[in-house]
């Protein structure tokens, strides 16, 4: 399945340069959506982004106007410099405090990745019909696989694969704007206060991703 993905991807990408070691950039403050998808076509969620690009802080909220069989109805508060997260239940008015393992998320680039390749998605050759961008690639920590990130040559991220041995996702970023519109949602809100850290089971990993699975 993975050698049909890349050839899919090639086939949609105009190849410009290659390299292999160059300084990661790092993102903006972002605020926007995001889908994500299995590669076997199963949309998990949709919804908006808050990102903090200088406190390395996200706020994920899925859409529950646009659900689907697959669909997944997420609050999440990441704090990825404390490492640790918290989902939220306002519906249910619960909150659990949640340890993180893995800090990759498709809103900024990992600092050990190594850039891939630089292309033109669409046309270089037709005025506005393309959009140049930097891939970068690196392995997953905490499991097997391997993600590829497509980020513009201004620094925004805009699609995410990230690959396993039992599954492989789609992450893409749309309708960004480079602000944080509602600061209040990165604060932890009054009904998370005061929650203990869960425990970790053995053998379990808590990850942005993994949420996802």
């Amino acid at each position: 399945m993975f050698a049909t993905v890349a050839l899919l991807a090639i086939m949609c990408l105009t190849i410009t340069t290659h390299a292999d070691h160059h300084q990661t950039c790092h993102t903006h403050n972002m605020t926007g959506l995001m889908s994500v998808m299995t590669l076997k076509g199963e949309m998990k969620a949709v919804g908006s982004f808050t990102y903090d690009s200088v406190g390395r802080k996200l706020r994920f909220q899925s859409n529950e106007s646009q659900p689907s069989n697959t669909s997944l109805g997420l609050d999440l508060l990441m704090f990825f410099e404390e490492g640790i997260f918290y989902e939220i239940d306002s519906t249910n008015q619960s909150c659990e405090k949640k340890k993180l393992q893995m800090s990759l998320h498709p809103f900024d680039i990992p600092d050990d990745a190594k850039l891939d390749s630089t292309v033109t998605t669409g046309s270089s050759s037709i005025e506005g019909e393309g959009l140049k961008v930097n891939v970068w690639t690196g392995s997953l920590t905490h499991m097997k696989g391997f993600y590829s990130m497509s980020v513009t040559m201004g620094c925004l991220p805009v699609t995410t694969f990230y690959f396993t041995d039992t599954t492989s996702f789609f992450f893409r970023n749309m309708d960004v704007e480079l602000e944080i519109k509602d600061p209040d949602l990165l604060v932890v809100p009054s009904l998370c206060h005061g929650k203990p850290l869960e425990d970790t089971p053995e053998g379990t990993v808590h990850s942005f991703l993994h949420e996802f699975m």
